[in-house]
């Protein structure tokens, strides 16, 4: 079958990857990006530099305004895609208007887990350029923030409220947080530097968030209230699949794909924070929700809708940015294997800055604080099975890179 037309549901990360990719490996079919924002941007900058001011909305987009013209994309955006009639490969839009495609790709995202009123004007989610304004308008010195989880989001929120000189108390009932990315050790020097900044922090769950009389009241599982004038809550995602089960997609917590981002129809693709991996074997996969897992599912789905050649495979990898250092992982800190800790090169204290997973001489995981050269190269022994020691990784003086030419 002759791919003529492809329709992208999605202006996110995954979306405008996919588009992109099928510019990249020669395809001169047309090309719809249905966007429902007013231009498709970049999300990690939200809880970071966009809240802190640093940037503007001007600064967070995906790619040039030029760039969809000169690349013949057709970009709509401040539209919905509403329904995907399977049979006709008819894309459904807000408008009341439609788009025919030989294949689309879907890359509709995730929305925030809610937990309470999260309409309430001073309860708050972070997904969305809206809900970062909402939320930024606020962050003033001397505000009270309540946040309710210590991952990913939660930390780096945490820290750019701190920064901004608001009072910030974070409740996450696991300790530490983020043990399955980087590991129990590096995570308890990461929820530190939480407290170490000034955050107060509490090992527990919410029973409940109320408003009262201007304030925003959390009660904890363990009997305590924190009040707050705002609350963030961050405590995962929902994949958007409503439209993808409405077109007899098979979903199971996510659009169901396999390997090279194909649905149960031969004609949809899906991508990013939505879609979810069945392996040949049957297993499902969790759903891998960082920024490199959107930007590479979205080239695996255009190289399946062109028929050419998947990506080659890499171990995963994420990153964030909390109270002035920068953390890397890759690969799984959770599999089965031993934990080698290496410590900070020349610090008498000997505190940990990267961690490895690590079963007999094959590394399955690596994790660091501001050791990102180190965390690539130990991306590049995962994927290349290269033989490693415990010796050489708990060494802060050897070179991982050393391993790789050898």
């Amino acid at each position: 079958m002759t791919i003529e037309r492809v329709v992208v549901v999605g202006g996110g990360l995954a979306g405008v990857s996919a588009a992109r990719e099928l510019r990249d490996r020669g395809y001169d079919g047309a090309v719809t990006l249905i966007d429902k924002d007013a231009h498709p941007y970049d999300r990690p900058p939200l809880s970071k530099d966009f809240l802190l001011g640093k940037i503007g909305e001007d600064e967070l987009g995906l790619a040039k305004p030029t760039w969809y013209d000169d690349a013949s994309i057709d970009l709509r955006t401040g539209l919905t895609a509403v329904a995907l009639r399977s049979a006709t490969g008819a894309v459904e839009l807000s408008d009341g208007s439609s788009v025919h495609a030989d294949a689309v790709i879907l890359a509709l995202g995730a929305d925030a887990r809610p937990l309470g009123d999260t309409q309430a004007p001073h309860i708050h989610v972070l997904r969305t350029l809206a809900d970062a304004r909402a939320l930024r308008d606020n962050l003033v010195s001397g505000a009270r923030l309540a946040i309710v989880g210590g991952g990913l989001i939660g930390a780096e929120v945490a820290s750019s409220a701190r920064a901004l000189g608001v009072e910030v108390e974070l409740i996450e009932p696991f300790d530490p947080p983020l043990a399955s990315a980087v590991g129990v050790d590096l995570a308890h020097s990461l929820h530190r530097m939480h407290v170490e900044s000034g955050i107060r922090v509490h090992k527990s769950g919410v029973r409940e968030i109320r408003s009262a009389g201007g304030d925003v009241i959390v009660e904890l599982t363990d009997g305590t209230t924190v009040t707050a004038d705002d609350v963030l809550v961050g405590i995962g995602s929902v994949p958007v699949t409503e439209m993808a089960s409405d077109a007899g997609l098979e979903v199971d917590g996510g659009i169901v794909v396999d390997s090279a981002a194909r649905t149960s129809n031969p004609a949809v693709f899906a991508a990013g924070d939505s879609a979810r991996t069945r392996l040949p074997d049957g297993a499902l996969l969790r759903r891998k929700e960082h920024w490199e897992a959107a930007k590479f599912g979205g080239h695996a789905a255009a190289a399946a809708v062109l028929g050419q050649p998947q990506p080659s495979p890499s171990a995963d990898w994420f990153w964030s940015d909390r109270h002035g250092v920068h953390v890397e992982g890759v690969g799984s800190m959770t599999a089965e294997g031993t934990t080698v800790l290496r410590p900070y090169r020349d610090d008498d204290c000997g505190r940990i800055q990267m961690a490895f997973n690590v079963r007999g001489d094959t590394l399955l995981g690596a994790a660091a604080i501001d050791g990102g050269l180190a965390v690539r190269a130990a991306r590049r022994l995962i994927d290349k099975g290269t033989a490693v020691t415990a010796e050489d990784l708990a060494d802060p003086t050897f070179d991982l890179r050393r391993l790789r030419r050898s």
